[in-house]
């Protein structure tokens, strides 16, 4: 799954919060610059909009005009696919899975706990 830029991470944010379609122009005021707090361009935001369907995370429904943008995963779905991929890419699994456990606050670690429990269970 491709990285997400600054205004690709505040398109998907938008479209992730709203929990349905967007379009551009939806999108458009729940987004800004933040290096420079203004408001972005209709077309810069279509732009992004653009590119975050080449790389598959949204679909755009262009049969009524404006076209609508709906996130094709979750975010929990994101984020759980960038740490396969940071794992995936380690030499050391069990150091990086060490080095994240021993990170993670003791309700976290309860919930990993009862995570693993029930896969365990269903195994």
């Amino acid at each position: 799954m491709a990285n997400l830029g600054h205004l690709e991470r505040a398109v998907m944010h938008a479209l992730w919060e709203s929990g349905t379609s967007l379009s551009a122009y939806d999108v458009l005021p729940r987004v800004a610059d933040a290096a420079s707090g203004k408001q972005l361009a209709v077309t810069t935001v279509l732009t992004v909009l653009s590119r975050l369907e080449k790389k598959g995370f949204v679909s755009a429904d262009r049969s009524a005009r404006p076209h609508r943008y709906t996130a094709t995963a979750s975010r929990a779905d994101h984020v759980a696919e960038l740490l396969h991929e940071a794992l995936g890419e380690s030499a050391d699994r069990r150091a990086v899975l060490e080095r994240f456990v021993g990170g993670v606050s003791a309700a976290d670690a309860a919930v990993l706990r009862d995570l693993l429990s029930n896969r365990a269970d269903t195994a």
